[in-house]
């Protein structure tokens, strides 16, 4: 079994209390919120990504329904596969501005990354 340790014994650090600093450090500027800046650049690139991905996507859906001949038919899943990973992060991104731009709860233009 261990001995105790006394604590007074080994401790050579001497405390004191931190003196009070008059003034107020806080200023009201920094609880106010900045003007949102709407990235104009990235809602472009998403509405572009949201437009291509639903073409290519409906593009591969008349490939696989048959109305596009099926000479063309070894193109079908690369399309949708292309198509899909653009038309995912572009609504993602285009819901969100929506949402932002209509004063919804919770969403604003400071979500959606900026290029600037």
């Amino acid at each position: 079994m261990m001995p105790k340790k006394d604590a007074n014994a080994s401790s050579s650090a001497r405390y004191h209390r931190l003196k009070k600093v008059e003034g107020d450090d806080f200023v009201d500027l920094q609880f106010e919120k900045p003007k949102t800046k709407v990235p104009w650049k990235a809602l472009f690139l998403a509405a572009v990504l949201f437009a291509m991905g639903s073409c290519l996507i409906i593009v591969s859906a008349l490939l696989m329904s048959g109305y596009i001949d099926a000479k063309y038919g070894d193109r079908t899943w690369p399309l949708l596969i292309l198509g899909s990973l653009m038309f995912i992060p572009g609504a993602y991104h285009v819901r969100i501005a929506y949402y932002a731009f209509k004063g919804y709860r919770g969403y604003s233009f400071d979500d959606i990354p900026d290029f600037d």
